[in-house]
């Protein structure tokens, strides 16, 4: 299905804007100076066209005044232009210096002007020739005479003026959208350094600031943008101390009471059975506040940001088995495509881990159990998948799940188990590494949690 095409961008538009006002302006000029040039050539032409018939004219009289001369004679005699032909009447006759030309060349407008006793001039065409009729009476010879010329090389000066001045219209068009395009890239190039900044930004670079700039349109601009990312940044870094803080104070009474409900469970058999199912509850409880607490100092340490220095590479096939013995899955739900000598990855082998853990722990929560863990390699990118049996995520939350203490709900019961932390640690431990966490419906029916890392340059 084709959309129809959107709106020209900001360049566009000011390309645009420079080329038609360049147009604009080349064509009124280029007309204005067509039709003056014209009109000046046409006047030239025809004023020295006037006096020529009126030359040949007088010529004609002069022979005629010759006894016993002809005005067919005469008129053959006179020595014309190339383009130059004449036509007389003479006493109801009409002679001709070529067969090409005749009365029929002569308007009759023009023959009532002149048979009044008066010059005048007529522009014709035939067949596309332009011509200009130029009739003189010559009274004492008792005739018209009329001179007809071919203007075909004023034509030929007047399409190449044009030519000139609409290839000159065209230069000025090319040159004013040139000048757009410089004009665009200076206007624009303010908004993508915005948007550079901000796409960093977004990418967690909160050191990213404009650049100093000496033009007071856009001082303003500049000093609010780095004014709203240092209280962003500030704000963030003030969050992240302060979970940071909670969960370590936290720790210590958590770890106290940890300690002490161990010592209780140690003497569960001599506890009455609803003590004991107090102390079970209070246990799981006690677990898995200790999992948020952990989740949220994971979070913690990565929204910081701070380099935690460089990283070994980590065999992601070798670390998957590792972990599914570990934890107690069948290793065969391992399967590896590619080449497994390119799948090293440059993290933090124990952040790798956990976010592994965490999609394992999902698809056992929520998912029905883990159904198979895929290692492809492609290219220069290590995806790591994870799929599960359960009924899959809403494509309408398959972008909520990763956010932080977001959770699905089971239609029978109600909102599911845990913080809603582990998925975020995820995302985060991914985008920490270059790469990027999804869900998609799975191959086995439930869904498949995706997470891709950059390969390290070898």
């Amino acid at each position: 299905m084709r959309h129809a095409p959107g709106p020209p961008g900001l360049r566009a538009r000011i390309v645009l804007g420079f080329a038609a006002g360049a147009l604009l302006v080349s064509a009124v000029l280029v007309g204005t100076t067509f039709l003056l040039a014209r009109g000046y050539l046409l006047d030239q032409r025809e004023e020295v066209l006037v006096r020529q018939a009126f030359a040949d004219a007088d010529v004609l009289r002069s022979q005629l005044s010759t006894a016993g001369t002809e005005v067919g004679t005469a008129v053959g005699e006179l020595e014309l232009s190339s383009l130059s032909e004449v036509v007389v009447r003479s006493g109801g006759a009409w002679y001709s210096s070529s067969l090409e030309v005749g009365a029929r060349d002569v308007p009759p407008s023009l023959r009532a002007v002149v048979a009044d006793g008066r010059a005048a001039t007529v522009r014709t065409s035939t067949d596309g020739t332009p011509y200009l009729v130029v009739g003189v009476q010559v009274p004492t010879a008792g005739l018209e005479f009329y001179e007809v010329t071919r203007l075909v090389e004023l034509q030929q000066v007047l399409r190449t003026l044009a030519a000139v001045l609409g290839a000159g219209a065209a230069v000025a068009t090319l040159a004013g959208a040139a000048f757009g395009l410089a004009a665009s890239r200076r206007a624009v190039q303010p908004l993508e350094q915005v948007a550079g900044a901000a796409t960093r930004i977004a990418g967690g670079d909160l050191g990213t600031r404009l650049p100093a700039t000496r033009d007071p349109d856009l001082v303003a601009i500049v000093g609010s943008f780095n004014t709203m990312v240092d209280a962003l940044a500030a704000r963030i870094e003030r969050d992240a101390r302060f979970v940071g803080d909670v969960s370590h104070e936290l720790r210590s009474p958590l770890t106290s009471l940890v300690t002490s409900v161990s010592v209780m469970a140690a003497r569960r058999d001599e506890l009455p059975p609803r003590t004991q199912q107090a102390l079970t509850l209070v246990e799981s409880e006690l677990g898995r506040f200790r999992q948020t607490l952990d989740d949220l100092l994971e979070l913690a340490r990565l929204d910081s940001g701070a380099p935690d220095g460089p990283h070994p590479p980590v065999a992601v096939p070798a670390l998957v088995h590792e972990v599914l013995v570990r934890t107690g899955r069948d290793p065969e739900l391992l399967v590896s495509d590619g080449d497994p000598a390119g799948s090293g990855v440059a993290v933090d082998k124990g952040r790798l881990e956990r976010a592994l853990r965490n999609l394992l722990d999902n698809a056992d929560r929520h998912g029905g159990g883990v159904r198979r863990v895929e290692v492809a390699v492609r290219e220069r990118v290590v995806l790591l998948s994870v799929d599960d049996a359960g009924p899959g995520v809403p494509a309408a939350d398959r972008e909520r799940v990763f956010e932080r203490f977001a959770r699905g709900t089971d239609s029978a019961r109600g909102s599911r188990p845990g913080a809603g932390l582990g998925l975020a640690i995820v995302a985060e431990t991914a985008a920490a590494a270059g790469g990027a966490a999804w869900v998609t419906e799975g191959p086995c029916g439930g869904s498949r949690f995706t997470l891709s890392l950059l390969v390290e340059e070898r």
